[in-house]
């Protein structure tokens, strides 16, 4: 997938173009790397005002069910006991050996938890997070 064309693109993506984005392909879509004020610029903004980063190209894995916390915490390597409603929490993702996978987020809701994982690697965090369900309480999607 090379071809601008065949790239996915964010619902920023107008935006990114209209400030100048330079557009490159990342996993499928077409994403910016870099703005013409350049990464101090930027890295400076974020560090004394705010930034944004579009995650929408990233992938999303939604946990449901009573079972959701024992789930998770088998997926990933932090105690989402922790977390409250409307929090979120930096974690890892490990194979069943302790091997690091990839890092991701891990959001909670009030009925249900989210993983974040890095876009380029949705495709293999996805069978692993799926092969943890031992119990037909919690369901991945």
């Amino acid at each position: 997938m090379t071809a601008t064309s065949t790239l996915k693109r964010t619902s920023l993506y107008e935006a990114h173009k209209k400030l100048g984005g330079k557009m490159v392909p990342f996993a499928g879509w077409e994403m910016p790397v870099q703005y013409p004020t350049g990464i101090l610029a930027e890295h400076h903004a974020v560090r004394t005002g705010a930034g944004v980063f579009d995650v929408s190209h990233m992938g999303e894995f939604e946990i449901t069910g009573p079972d959701r916390n024992a789930f998770v915490n088998r997926v990933t390597c932090n105690d989402v006991s922790a977390l409250v409603s409307g929090g979120v929490q930096y974690s890892a993702i490990l194979t069943p050996e302790g091997t690091f996978v990839d890092d991701c987020t891990v959001y909670r809701f009030e009925d249900k938890l989210m993983i974040v994982v890095n876009a380029s690697n949705r495709a293999s965090a996805s069978p692993l997070i799926a092969s943890c369900a031992i119990a037909p309480t919690s369901s991945a999607r």
